[in-house]
C-alpha cells in the first residue's frame, strides 16, 4: 500500500520542479535590457561613427596631397596620396571602394536575417568594419588600403539593412518617422564631423592614427552585438522562442516522469531508441546555399513587382544624384559665378545645417500629419518639387546673398524627404522583406545616384563647352 505522506512529499517535489522550469522559460521571455530609446541611441552612434569614417577619408588631413614645388619652394607630400604617391583617380577610388563591399554584402546580410539572429549579424559586420578601418591604418601600399576600404563596405552592409527595421518596430506609433529621421540625421552630421576629425588628427598626428581612432570608437558596439539579448524583429521567427517552448515542454515531461516512475523509465528507453534510429540528418552546405539563393530570388521578385517600392526607390536615386552633384560641383560653381573665396566652407556649412534641421523637420512634419503612405508621398512630392525649384532659381540670381538664402531653403526642403522616403521603403513591403528593401534601396541610391553623379555632370559640362565653342566658330 502506498504511503500517503510519501506521495504528498513527491507531489510537492513535482510542483517545485515544474515551477523552476517555468520560471526559466519566463526568464527567457523577459524583454531585452535595451529600451527603445537606448536602441535608437546605439544605432545613431554606430551610424555617426560610420559616416565619420566617410568624412575622414575625404578630408585633406587624411586624403592629403602630393609634394608641390613652386618658385623654388616645395610643400611636402601629405596624407594617403602623398605617402603612396597616388594620382587623383586612385584617391577617388579609395573614397568609393566601400561600394564594392556594400553591393556584394547587403543582400547577403538581408537574406541571412531570416534565419540568423540579426544582432549577431550586426556584431559580425561591425567586427569586420573595425578590422577593416584598423587595417587601413596599417596598410603598406595602395592595394592593401583599397581592400580594407572594400571591407568597410561589407561591415556597413550588415548595419544599414537591419537598423531601420528595428527602429521602426520599437518607435512609438506617433513618432516613427521622427525616429527614422533622427537616425538618418547622423549621415550629414557624421560626415561633417569626420571631415573635421580627419583634418585635426591627420595633421596633428598622422592619417594612420585617424583610422585607428575610428576602430577604437566602433569596437564596443561590435562587442555589444554579440553579448546583448536580441529584440524580436517583426516578420521573423528566431531560436529564442523555440528555446522557451522547449523549456516548457521539458517541464511537462519532468512532471509526468516524477508522477509515474515506470512511465519515466519507458520514456527514457523510447528516447534512446528514437535517437539512434531516427537520427536527423543535417542538410548539406550546398543545399543550404541553394535554399538561401532560391529564397533570395523570390524575395527580389516580390520587391521588383511592388510598384510603390520601385517608384519610391527611383525617386530616391534621382534625389541622391542631384545631392551628389551639388555637393561636388556646388562649391566650384559658387567660386566661378560669385567669386567666393571660401566656397568650400560656405557650401559645407549650409549643407550640414540644412541636413540636420531639414531631416528632423521632415520626420516631425509627417508624424504631425499622421504617418501614412498617402501623406508620405504628398510630403515627398511637395518638398522635392519646391526644393528643386528653389535650388535651380538660386543659381539664376546675380546677388550672392540672395543665392545663399534661396539655396539654403531649397536644401532644407530636399533634406526633409529623408525620413518619409525611408518610411515608405519600410511600410510598402511585408515585414519579412524590410531588411532586403533597405539593402537594395541603399545599394541603388549609391550605384545609380551619388557615386556616378559627379563624373557624369562633369562629362555633360565638357560636352556643353565643346558644343558652345563649335557654335561660336560657325
Amino acid at each position: 500500500m502506498a504511503n500517503p505522506q510519501h506521495e504528498e512529499e513527491e507531489s510537492k517535489s513535482v510542483v517545485s520542479i515544474a515551477s523552476t522550469s517555468l520560471r526559466k522559460s519566463r526568464k527567457s521571455k523577459r524583454p531585452s535590457w535595451f529600451t527603445p530609446k537606448r536602441l535608437l541611441l546605439i544605432f545613431c552612434m554606430i551610424n555617426l561613427v560610420n559616416y565619420v569614417d566617410r568624412g575622414a577619408i575625404s578630408s585633406n588631413g587624411v586624403n592629403g596631397n602630393l609634394a608641390i614645388c613652386r618658385n623654388g619652394r616645395c610643400k611636402p607630400a601629405t596624407g594617403i596620396q602623398g605617402h603612396f604617391l597616388l594620382n587623383n583617380f586612385s584617391v577617388g577610388c579609395l573614397s568609393s571602394a566601400f561600394m564594392v563591399g556594400l553591393l556584394v554584402a547587403s543582400p547577403i546580410f538581408a537574406a541571412l536575417a531570416k534565419s540568423v539572429n540579426p544582432f549577431k549579424l550586426i556584431g559580425v559586420g561591425l567586427s569586420i568594419w573595425t578590422f577593416a578601418v584598423t587595417g587601413c591604418g596599417f596598410s603598406f601600399n595602395f592595394l592593401s588600403i583599397l581592400i580594407c576600404r572594400m571591407l568597410v563596405g561589407v561591415g556597413e552592409a550588415s548595419f544599414i539593412s537591419l537598423a531601420a527595421p528595428f527602429i521602426d518596430d520599437n518607435a512609438p506609433a506617433a513618432q516613427k518617422t521622427l525616429w527614422l529621421s533622427t537616425f538618418y540625421m547622423c549621415i550629414p552630421s557624421g560626415y561633417a564631423l569626420g571631415y573635421v576629425y580627419g583634418g585635426l588628427v591627420g595633421t596633428t598626428l598622422s592619417w594612420r592614427a585617424a583610422f585607428w581612432g575610428e576602430g577604437i570608437l566602433m569596437l564596443p558596439f561590435a562587442i555589444l552585438g554579440f553579448v546583448m539579448k536580441p529584440l524580436r524583429m517583426k516578420g521573423f521567427k528566431h531560436d529564442e522562442s523555440n528555446e522557451a517552448l522547449t523549456v516548457q515542454e521539458t517541464a511537462v515531461s519532468e512532471v509526468q516522469g516524477a508522477l509515474n516512475p515506470k512511465d519515466r523509465a519507458v520514456s527514457m528507453k523510447e528516447d534512446v531508441t528514437n535517437s539512434t534510429i531516427h537520427k536527423p540528418s543535417k542538410p548539406k552546405i550546398a543545399t543550404k546555399i541553394k535554399n538561401h539563393l532560391s529564397r533570395f530570388m523570390k524575395d527580389m521578385k516580390d520587391l521588383l513587382v511592388d510598384k510603390v517600392y520601385v517608384v519610391n526607390v527611383l525617386g530616391y536615386v534621382a534625389y541622391n544624384f542631384v545631392i551628389g552633384s551639388y555637393s561636388y560641383w556646388g562649391p566650384k560653381a559658387g567660386y566661378n559665378i560669385y567669386h567666393m573665396t571660401n566656397a568650400d566652407m560656405i557650401f559645407g556649412g549650409i549643407t550640414i545645417v540644412c541636413g540636420i534641421v531639414g531631416t528632423l523637420a521632415g520626420g516631425f512634419l509627417l508624424d504631425f500629419m499622421s504617418n501614412t503612405m498617402s501623406n508620405a508621398f504628398k510630403l515627398l512630392s511637395t518638398a522635392t518639387l519646391f526644393g528643386a525649384i528653389l535650388c535651380f532659381g538660386a543659381f539664376c540670381l546675380k546677388n550672392m546673398y540672395g543665392f545663399l538664402a534661396l539655396f539654403a531653403v531649397g536644401q532644407l526642403l530636399l533634406f526633409a524627404t529623408q525620413g518619409p522616403v525611408n518610411f515608405v521603403c519600410l511600410h510598402c513591403v511585408k515585414p519579412s522583406l524590410r531588411p532586403l528593401s533597405m539593402a537594395i534601396s541603399t545599394v541603388a541610391i549609391h550605384i545609380f545616384g551619388d557615386v556616378p553623379s559627379s563624373p557624369l555632370v562633369g562629362v555633360v559640362q565638357v560636352c556643353i563647352t565643346i558644343f558652345i565653342i563649335m557654335l561660336l566658330k560657325i
